[in-house]
């Protein structure tokens, strides 16, 4: 097993032909961005129609407002640094839905959906940015392109595995197909899925930072979150532990406040459409 893992990374790192922007990072990408934009528009249509929209227009113009601040914080960044080939053909849409979950999550190409049961947590404007800036942060980093990327991979050598092991018997086959799933989940996706959570973090706090919101919210944002209860064992779960979580928030936050000093000032509190800056005053 140790040495199909060890063949499944090789691949990854072979055909790690994107990075990600500003943390650099190295990526799988064997999917075009249409095909990922298509699929996608596709099944968030489909996901939007049956949706429940929050009626409250207070909390739904709050959260349109926090994301179209993300979204142009983003934009600014990618304009400033000569990368907006690689946010061409994103549309960004904000929705509030009726829902109890405490959760969001986002679509690739700028799709994002909150529901009203995070907002408990996220408690104001700049909690939201918390919550916004991390979904945006998965958009930016293409992590579906990327998850559909490994899964291509892993199927591929599952597919090589199953040839080596039908010589066997059945009970031989059963096994071995059960322990290479298991192996290549814990071993390979879990920790990837893992990676792009704390990852969204990072990206999050840099672009609510950007967009003129203290970063430092993201600690009790987090925090709150924690109390929840009912935290899975990190080994078998796709998110980071809370713990892990926050510290390598509390890591992050001095490079998400530089971006936050040198466009807004230090001591900077005032909201971003109040201080007269536009995109063009941004350098990065």
């Amino acid at each position: 097993m140790r040495k199909i893992l060890f063949v499944i990374s090789v691949i990854m790192g072979l055909y790690s032909c994107s990075s990600v922007p500003i943390t650099g990072r190295q990526q799988l990408s064997l999917v075009s961005d249409q095909e990922v934009l298509s699929l996608s528009l596709q099944q968030y249509g489909d996901y939007i129609k049956t949706a429940k929209k929050s009626t409250d227009k207070t909390a739904t113009a709050l959260v349109v407002k926090v994301g179209q601040k993300i979204a142009g914080a983003v934009e600014a960044y990618f304009k400033a640094t000569g990368q907006e080939a690689l946010i061409a053909g994103y549309q960004w849409e904000f929705n509030l839905i009726d829902d109890s979950q405490v959760n969001a999550f986002c679509m690739p190409g700028g799709k994002i959906v909150v529901y009203t049961g995070i907002l408990p947590y996220t408690k104001d404007e700049t909690g939201l940015a918390v919550v916004l800036g991390h979904e945006v942060g998965h958009a930016i980093a293409k992590h579906a392109n990327e998850r559909m990327s490994q899964q291509m991979i892993v199927q591929g050598v599952g597919t090589g595995v199953g040839a080596l092991l039908s010589k066997g018997s059945s009970t031989l086959q059963t096994i071995g197909s059960t322990v290479y799933g298991l192996g290549t989940e814990l071993g390979v996706m879990l920790p990837f899925n893992r990676k792009q959570e704390l990852e969204a973090d990072r990206l999050g706090l840099v672009l609510m930072a950007i967009a003129g919101y203290d970063p430092n919210a993201a600690i009790p944002f987090w925090e709150r979150m924690s109390q929840q209860g009912g935290s899975n064992m990190e080994l078998l779960s796709t998110h980071p532990s809370d713990a892990t979580r926050i510290a390598e928030i509390r890591k992050e936050i001095p490079e998400a406040m530089e971006y936050y000093n040198s466009i807004w000032g230090k001591g900077a509190t005032t909201n971003p459409a109040q201080n007269g800056k536009t995109s063009n005053d941004w350098h990065f």
